[in-house]
């Protein structure tokens, strides 16, 4: 009988705003590891309810939508491609709108569940690594490298306020940092799956590093714990 392979993984949870995708997209490459962003998968169930208008305060109702709706991975030139029900939603899912709807319908234990089955199985079939708020504590619970990733809420604030102003989008950095404490007591208070640090996680503050220190410093702990 055939042995079956062994798939590492890297695990990332941590608040928003912290880099948690722009760091595992430079460790994932370096790896030659697939990068799997679940927050984006997440703002793609945010963006549905927005479009079609569901009222967020029906759990089961927003529950019951999410469930019939299809969100898959993609890889095109080496970037992700995040599809809703057969659409190209990758750059539509970038709104703070959608990131707001994003922690609001993480909270409902039948999207949580859709969304952790899916995380799961790519991780049994490829090297991954993966970012997002419960992956070391509940979608990858064994994986070989746990990182809690947080910075300070000024810094998450500027660093949000740079993306947003290049973008050209008109945006106020008080009201950013508004946005983040109210997503940070959210994310972190939810019923279900709730942010929190991993027992065996690694904490990293990447308040004062570069994003490349902060790469570099997951890439040896996670060689450390290959030898």
């Amino acid at each position: 009988m055939q042995n079956k392979q062994k798939h590492y993984s890297i695990a990332i949870d941590g608040p928003a705003g912290a880099g948690k995708s722009t760091i595992a997209k430079l460790v994932a490459k370096e790896l030659r590891f697939i990068y799997v962003d679940t927050g984006a998968m997440y703002r793609a169930m945010g963006l549905l309810i927005l479009k079609e208008g569901i009222d967020i305060g029906e759990e089961e109702a927003v529950g019951d939508f999410c469930e019939k709706a299809e969100v898959s991975l993609k890889y095109q030139e080496g970037r992700q491609q995040i599809y809703l029900n057969g659409e190209n939603v990758t750059d539509s899912i970038r709104t703070e709108e959608a990131g707001k709807m994003a922690s609001a319908v993480a909270k409902f234990k039948a999207v949580r569940a859709k969304m952790v089955d899916i995380q799961k199985k790519i991780a049994d079939s490829n090297h991954i690594i993966m970012d997002g708020r419960d992956i070391g504590t509940v979608v990858l619970p064994f994986a070989d490298l746990k990182i809690y990733l947080t910075a300070e809420v000024g810094v998450r604030a500027e660093r949000r306020f740079k993306e947003l102003t290049e973008k050209g989008i008109y945006c106020n950095i008080e009201e950013i940092e508004k946005d983040i404490i109210a997503r940070d007591y959210q994310d972190m208070n939810r019923e279900v799956s709730p942010l929190r640090q991993a027992e065996d996680a690694v904490l990293l503050d990447c308040s004062h590093l570069s994003i490349e220190e902060v790469a570099g410093s997951i890439i040896k702990l996670f060689r450390e714990k290959l030898n």
